[in-house]
C-alpha cells in the first residue's frame, strides 16, 4: 500500500509512485469549501483502483478524530452513523459526501478511504478539502458618532456573509420581530421614530433557517402624548383620583401636577396620580400635569373639575317635610278604612240571629216572616244598628186548606173578624206567644 508503507525511503517512494500507484487515486472538488451554519454543503470526490479490484467498504474521516483510523464520520459498515452525513456516491468511483445542517465543528480537514476485496487493497486519499464554516452577521451604521438611537436619526442595517468576502450578491431576507419586512443585503431606516424600535435579523433567501445574529434597534425619545385623564363634575365631599399619563423612552422619571388660579399656576402634586379627598369649592378648577425623562418634557392639555355644592337646607327641609307629609297621610288613610271594617263587622255581630225553634205543627208548607220588635222609647223608623235594641221574632203561616188546626177553628169561632189571620207563633224559647195583626 502507497501511501501506508512508512518503511521504504523517500527516493523509493519517489520511484514507486508512478509505477505501484498509479492506479489508486483520490481527488477532491473543490480544496478548500465555506458555507454558512445552517446550510448543507457537498464534498465532491472521485477514487480510482487498478482494473479487476471490487470495493468493498468506503469511509469519511474527519481530522477532530483520526482522520485515517477512525472513528470515522462515516462507515459504510457501520449503522452507528449520524444521518446528517449522507454518502451520495457508489462503489465504483464517485465518493461525494453530503452534510447537512452544517455546524461550528464541522468545520476542518476531511479524507476519503476505500478498501477492495484484495490482501493490500485499502487506500486513503491525501487530506481533502478543508471545511470553513461562518455565521450571517447583521451590522448596523449610523448617520452620527452618538451610541443611543434617538427620533430622527438614520441607521442602515447590513447582512453580511462572509463566505462571499465583498461579494455582495447572495439573496438575503430582513425580518423585524421574526416577520419579513425587507429583500436584499441593506436594510434602510431614515428618520426612525419610535415604531422602529424591534429585533432585527437577517437570512439567505433560500434558505430561511440561516439567521443572523440580533440587532436591537431601541428608539429613545421624550415623553410624548401626555395627558390627564377625563374629568367630571363631582359632589361635594366626594374622594376623586386623577391621572396623569404619558409616553417616553426611557419611561417618565417625574411627574408634577399643576392648579391653574387666578392670578398663578400653583405645583400641588408629584406622583403619577393625584388624590382629592371630599372635595370642596375649593377644588373647582383648571388642572394639568407634566412628564419629563433625560430627553425633555410635555405638559398635558388642561382639564377642568367642576364641584357640585350641596342643595339649601331649605329645600332639604321641604323636601323632608313634604315626605313626612305624604307619610302622614297615608297612615290616616290606613287608619280610617281599618276604622271602617272594624265598625261594619261590629254592626253585623249586633244583628243576633234567633236559633230555629221547634213548633210542634207541620211547617212544610210555611211562609216565614221576620218581624223586628222594637223599644216602645225607639222609633220604627231608626238606624237598626245604631243603638238599637233589636228582637227577631219568628212566625208561620201555614195556607195548607186541608189541614185542620187551631187557626181553622179559631177562625170558625170569629166570623166577624175577616181581616185578621191568626197563626200560631213559635217565639225564642224564652219569649212569650205573640200575633200578627193583618199586613
Amino acid at each position: 500500500m502507497c501511501a501506508e508503507n512508512k518503511n521504504l525511503t523517500w527516493t523509493l517512494l519517489l520511484f514507486l509512485s508512478g509505477v505501484l500507484c498509479e492506479n489508486w487515486k483520490v481527488e477532491y472538488q473543490p480544496q478548500h469549501i465555506c458555507t454558512v451554519k445552517g446550510l448543507y454543503v457537498v464534498i465532491g470526490c472521485s477514487f480510482y483502483y487498478p482494473e479487476g479490484q471490487r470495493v468493498q467498504t468506503v469511509k469519511w474521516g474527519h481530522e477532530r478524530n483520526h482522520i485515517y483510523d477512525g472513528p470515522f464520520i462515516y462507515d459504510s459498515e457501520s449503522v452507528n452513523t449520524s444521518s446528517r452525513f449522507q454518502y451520495i456516491g457508489d462503489k465504483v468511483h464517485n465518493c461525494s459526501l453530503k452534510i447537512h445542517q452544517v455546524q461550528h465543528h464541522d468545520a476542518g480537514k476531511y479524507a476519503f478511504r476505500f478498501i477492495t476485496q484484495s490482501t493490500n487493497g485499502q487506500w486513503t486519499g491525501k487530506e481533502g478539502p478543508k471545511l470553513q464554516i461562518v455565521d450571517l452577521r447583521a451590522v448596523v451604521t449610523k448617520t452620527n458618532d452618538n451610541r443611543t438611537m434617538m427620533e430622527g436619526d438614520s441607521v442602515n442595517l447590513t447582512c453580511i456573509n462572509s463566505c462571499d468576502g465583498d461579494d455582495l450578491s447572495s439573496a438575503f431576507t430582513w425580518f423585524k420581530d421574526g416577520e419579513p419586512i425587507n429583500e436584499g443585503p441593506v436594510l434602510y431606516l431614515s428618520n426612525i421614530s419610535f415604531i422602529n424600535s424591534g429585533n432585527y435579523t437577517c437570512s439567505l433567501t433560500t434558505h430561511e433557517g440561516t439567521t443572523s445574529g440580533v440587532i436591537n434597534i431601541d428608539v429613545e425619545y421624550g415623553p410624548k402624548d401626555t395627558s390627564v385623564s377625563p374629568l367630571m363634575e363631582v359632589d361635594t365631599g366626594s374622594n376623586i383620583s386623577l391621572t396623569c399619563s404619558s409616553h417616553a423612552n426611557p419611561p417618565v422619571e417625574e411627574y408634577t401636577w399643576f392648579k391653574m388660579y387666578d392670578d398663578e399656576i400653583r405645583t400641588i402634586g408629584d406622583e403619577p396620580e393625584l388624590h382629592l379627598w371630599e372635595v370642596s369649592s375649593d377644588d373647582d378648577g383648571q388642572y394639568f400635569c407634566s412628564a419629563t425623562n433625560k430627553h425633555g418634557s410635555q405638559n398635558s392639555s388642561t382639564e377642568t373639575l367642576k364641584v357640585n355644592e350641596n342643595l339649601p337646607d331649605s329645600t332639604v327641609t321641604g323636601d323632608v317635610f313634604t315626605i313626612a307629609t305624604a307619610a302622614i297621610v297615608t297612615t290616616v288613610t290606613l287608619l280610617l278604612i281599618v276604622t271602617a271594617v272594624i265598625v261594619i263587622r261590629g254592626c253585623n255581630k249586633k244583628r243576633t240571629r234567633a236559633p230555629e225553634t221547634v213548633c210542634e205543627e207541620n211547617i212544610q208548607n210555611a211562609v216565614y216572616v221576620n218581624w223586628p220588635v222594637f223599644d216602645n222609647s225607639q222609633s220604627h223608623e231608626g238606624n237598626l244598628c245604631e243603638g238599637a235594641t233589636m228582637e227577631v221574632i219568628y212566625t208561620a203561616v201555614d195556607f195548607n186548606a186541608k189541614r185542620e188546626s187551631n187557626m181553622q177553628q179559631q177562625m170558625d169561632s170569629h166570623n166577624d173578624d175577616e181581616g185578621v189571620i191568626y197563626s200560631t207563633v213559635c217565639r225564642d224559647q224564652i219569649l212569650n206567644p205573640s200575633y200578627i195583626e193583618h199586613l
